[in-house]
């Protein structure tokens, strides 16, 4: 297959990268952007095309350079564990749940185990120290475990294009269990019926909300049902609960900055405490307006925003 028809095929079932966002802890995607995708209401941001100039048509630049990594980072790992891998070019689907699938990067010759190979930034280096592996490539790899049976799975990441880690995650029963729940019910009860689930407070969904509803209709209106009323309920108490906890972390800053005086650094024990000048320059919008109006024609820049508000 083109890899554009490979991914319109995986809008039948829930792979890998989806299980993550179903269980809440992907901050790139929502159970509502999946469920719009398996339901053809928008495109994967993982099909991609470039254009002859090298541009992107649509997609995701990050996913391009995801895929064309994944070998150098699969040859690494070989490399440095001394374990040989090999491509399985097929759509891998669980022996029980059809729509429950797994398009594995590599498997591990000759043991019951598999690879993840992935790219990320270095301002991510946080989240892979230690031990530590970001929850979204956690639950994806228990699922390829699930789909596969395999034992164990290898996750290997290229960080910032100069640092190589790779690690082992052992596969996890009880895990596996609360995903196939969770993703059986949500294609069951979401996607089958074509009955979507609720926007949550990911950033996610902040985006995707902004893609699907950039600008009101002018001078429309639409009533609302009462069994939103609760949310409304909540925003007015969460509102008031933030203007306190504000102003009681206003109180804690002025007591230190009082602490601190004209000093540049404090320290409490290894706690390290800053308060210093910066200058930052502007311009003066008002005043180019008003002397250059011409140049500042020339210069502006419109956006288009909507505020949310409840009276």
């Amino acid at each position: 297959m083109e890899r554009s028809d490979w991914l319109m095929q995986r809008r039948n079932g829930i792979g890998g990268s989806d299980c993550a966002a179903i269980a809440g802890v992907n901050k790139y995607s929502s159970p509502m952007k999946v469920y719009l995708e398996k339901t053809n209401q928008i495109e994967s941001e993982e099909i991609f095309t470039v254009n002859e100039q090298g541009g992107f048509e649509e997609g995701s630049e990050a996913a391009y350079f995801g895929v064309l990594n994944e070998n150098v980072v699969a040859q690494e790992f070989s490399r440095r564990t001394g374990l040989k891998v090999r491509r399985r070019n097929a759509i891998l689907k669980h022996p029980e749940y059809d729509f429950i699938y797994a398009n594995v990067d590599r498997l591990i010759v000759n043991k019951n185990e598999g690879l993840e190979c992935k790219t990320a930034s270095e301002y991510l280096k946080s989240e892979w120290e230690g031990e530590e592996i970001p929850a979204s490539y956690l639950l994806q790899c228990q699922h390829y475990m699930a789909v596969t049976g395999f034992e164990a799975w290898w996750i290997a990441v290229l960080l910032g294009g100069n640092r190589f880690i790779y690690k082992k995650i052992e596969r996890d029963e009880e895990l596996i269990s609360y995903l196939i729940n969770i993703e059986k019910e949500f294609w069951e009860n979401h996607v089958i019926p074509n009955n979507p689930p609720a926007f949550d407070g990911s950033i996610a969904s902040s985006e995707l909300l902004k893609a699907m509803y950039p600008q009101h209709e002018p001078d429309s209106t639409i009533e609302l049902t009462s069994d939103l009323q609760v949310y409304i309920d909540s925003y007015k108490a969460l509102e008031a609960e933030k203007k306190e906890i504000e102003l009681k972390m206003m109180e804690c800053q002025n007591v230190l900055k009082g602490a601190i005086q004209d000093n540049e650094t404090a320290f409490i024990g290894e706690q390290k405490i800053t308060w210093k000048s910066q200058v930052s320059n502007r311009i003066d919008l008002t005043r180019l307006k008003k002397e250059q109006p011409d140049i500042y024609e020339q210069y502006i820049k419109q956006s288009i925003s909507r505020p949310f508000k409840i009276k």
